[in-house]
């Protein structure tokens, strides 16, 4: 049953803190890249290893997080990551050279998925249709703020003087409001009687019988395309800010408030509607506004002897504002897909997504970093096959019911 109104807000500020924190350990560091490259005697691709290794620890760990929970429960299962994320972070800290450091971000990244992915889950263990879409697209909202936010923090605190184990002193001290605030605040939202057993045997199937679904795999793709193409900018930011735009370590938020301004500006405007504008309507205003993004920021990079703000990022406020749109729609789609099995399809997906992030990361970002053209271009392609994964999938859904029409028509013909 839904909340108090005082209770959702509040709720809504938790599971928002509790999503951002996975996002806002990647982009704090990135000030610091200079700086790690030069303490540690380490080059630049190097750090950038950093990222894909924790992105890559929470994609793998992101199958777990959403099981246990529909075993274990909610609350006991995000209390437990908020720990590991506190002592990870500390590590980092006291990391003295690469190696400790990559094997202590690998140890942040198996936790800190678990807020992300296990309070999708709450959302919809609390509240259905438009309810659901309404808190869904105000958490989405105020988790924009985190990776917008983190590197200028971590800007300011290289800029007083500290070194950067202080950004990591700094998540230890945010992983710690949080754990006090869960512990606190946060319902248990999925009772005894709702649990299913945790078994090998059970999740392999539950896992692959999910993995399979053709729904799935289209919905997954679409949001882990629609958001891969916002974050290779923000995997980018280093190369972004310092080379391209020739800004310094406190001019992060040229990048980051334009991308995730965006983002929480879509997620507004996702919760306005809903109730008002079927969700199909709105996804088809989100892919307009990446369409129109995509054209501008080629055109831009192509004709432009010059990057610089504020027309270089620009596009990127209007392709995150798309990305807002949509991203709500077809994460709770997910949900509804499995009523039974919600933690485990919220881990599914995030899997899905946080290993094309990875790979974005590791493996595209370094490719066209350098040159706003390839940037441009790549973010597009992945807008382009984010939509057309949408527009399979609206196809196959109304073949079902043509489908379905038909055999209804046949029934009553044999009946007569």
């Amino acid at each position: 049953m839904p909340l108090p109104a005082t209770s959702t807000r509040r709720l809504a500020l938790l599971l928002a803190g509790l999503a951002m924190f996975g996002p806002f350990t990647i982009d704090t560091i990135f000030p610091a890249f200079p700086q790690l490259a030069q303490r540690l005697s380490v080059d630049q691709v190097a750090v950038q290893q950093t990222v894909s290794v924790y992105l890559a620890a929470y994609a793998v760990m992101s199958l777990a997080h959403g099981a246990l929970s529909d075993a274990f429960g909610r609350r006991r299962v995000i209390l437990g990551g908020l720990v590991v994320f506190v002592i990870a972070s500390a590590g980092c800290a006291l990391s003295p050279d690469l190696g400790t450091l990559l094997a202590f971000r690998a140890l942040q990244g198996f936790s800190a998925g678990v807020g992300m992915i296990v309070g999708r889950a709450v959302i919809r263990d609390l509240y259905s249709g438009h309810l659901a879409q309404k808190l869904m697209s105000q958490v989405s909202m105020i988790f924009g703020i985190a990776p917008a936010i983190a590197p200028i923090i971590g800007g300011w605190i290289l800029g007083a003087g500290a070194g950067w184990p202080v950004i990591f002193w700094f998540l230890v001290a945010f992983g710690v409001v949080l754990l006090l605030a869960t512990a606190v605040w946060l319902p248990e939202t999925h009772p005894p009687a709702s649990r299913t057993p945790l078994s090998v045997t059970g999740l392999w199937r539950g896992y692959t019988g999910i993995a399979r679904d053709r729904r799935f795999q289209r919905l997954a793709a679409v949001g882990a395309l629609m958001f891969a193409g916002i974050f290779l900018y923000i995997a980018s930011a280093p190369v972004f800010v310092l080379e391209l735009l020739h800004k310094t370590e406190q001019d992060f938020a040229w990048l980051f408030i334009p991308t995730i301004g965006g983002m929480t500006l879509g997620s507004w405007l996702s919760g306005r509607m809903a109730g008002r504008m079927k969700p199909a309507a709105q996804a088809r205003v989100g892919f307009v506004c990446c369409a129109v993004a995509s054209v501008a920021s080629i055109g831009y990079a192509a004709l432009s002897s010059t990057f610089v703000v504020p027309w270089a990022v620009l596009p990127i406020l209007l392709a995150g504002t798309g990305m807002g749109l949509v991203f709500p729609i077809v994460a709770l789609a997910v949900l509804d897909l499995y009523p039974r099995q919600r933690g485990l399809a919220s881990s599914l997906q995030a899997f899905v997504q946080l290993t094309c992030n990875a790979i974005v990361a590791g493996v595209l970002s370094p490719l066209v970093a350098h040159d706003p053209l390839k940037l441009s271009l790549g973010a597009s392609a992945f807008f382009t096959a984010g939509w057309l994964c949408w527009k399979a999938d609206r196809r196959a859904g109304r073949r079902l019911q043509r489908q379905g029409a038909i055999a209804t028509r046949l029934e009553s013909t044999d009946g007569a």
